[in-house]
């Protein structure tokens, strides 16, 4: 279980947020600027809020009153970013195994699952310049995965897609979110994307939650109180 307390003040406002996400997808609604990111970043520990408190079961993450903030690369916390991060300069092997601390028996078998899973296996020899979109939204899921983390974020990470290629990669997502059994907290602009992939929606308008906006009132789509 992911709980998740923070505030932070900002330069339009104060994030004012409190929820928990099981071993399900989270999906933050909301429009640009409300916030998502910055929810995202600070489960990453690439940001520090102001006060409140994050942990990953009985593991504390962030705690203000107890002065403990864990550096992002002790978090095991995988983060997709919406332009993907890859490295040009290396293939595609090279960029799911970057950051593995331990090059074991154990995480080889881990590598070859995921590019077998992700169908990946003819790209490994590849630079990111000459793959798809697609390929390369796979490449990047692999290479969060291959850390083994225990929460993975996702920031808008099939909205540069074609149509069809966002279809089959939600599948894919939803699949491999249930294979790992992790909380998986997303944020997206797309409707329909968030009702194919989420368990639990968080509505969001200037750092706090709301009620869903009338554009979502015909939708299946109701926040359901997520904290």
């Amino acid at each position: 279980m992911l709980q998740v307390t923070v505030k932070k003040k900002l330069s339009d406002f104060t994030l004012d947020i409190q929820f928990t996400v099981a071993n399900n997808i989270l999906v933050l609604l909301g429009p640009s600027g409300a916030g998502k990111t910055t929810i995202l970043r600070a489960i990453a520990g690439l940001l520090r809020p102001d006060e409140g408190k994050i942990a990953h079961d009985d593991r504390i993450l962030f705690c203000s009153s107890a002065k403990t903030f864990v550096p992002p690369q002790l978090r095991r916390v995988g983060y997709m970013f919406q332009e993907f991060a890859l490295f040009p300069h290396m293939d595609v092997k090279r960029n799911i195994w970057y950051g593995v601390r331990k090059y074991d028996q154990e995480a080889n078998e881990l590598y070859e699952r995921l590019v077998g899973l992700l169908r990946i296996r003819h790209l490994t020899t590849r630079f990111i310049d000459t793959l798809s979109g697609g390929e390369k939204q796979r490449v990047a899921l692999a290479r969060a995965l291959m850390a083994e983390p225990e929460i993975l974020l996702l920031d808008e990470p099939l909205s540069a897609l074609d149509a069809d290629t966002r279809l089959e990669l939600q599948e894919e997502l939803k699949k491999i979110q249930a294979l790992w059994n992790i909380p998986f907290v997303l944020v997206t602009h797309d409707r329909a994307e968030a009702k194919a992939l989420g368990d639990e929606f968080l509505f969001l308008e200037r750092g706090r939650q709301a009620t869903a906006s009338a554009l979502w009132q015909d939708e299946i789509l109701q926040c359901p109180g997520v904290g």
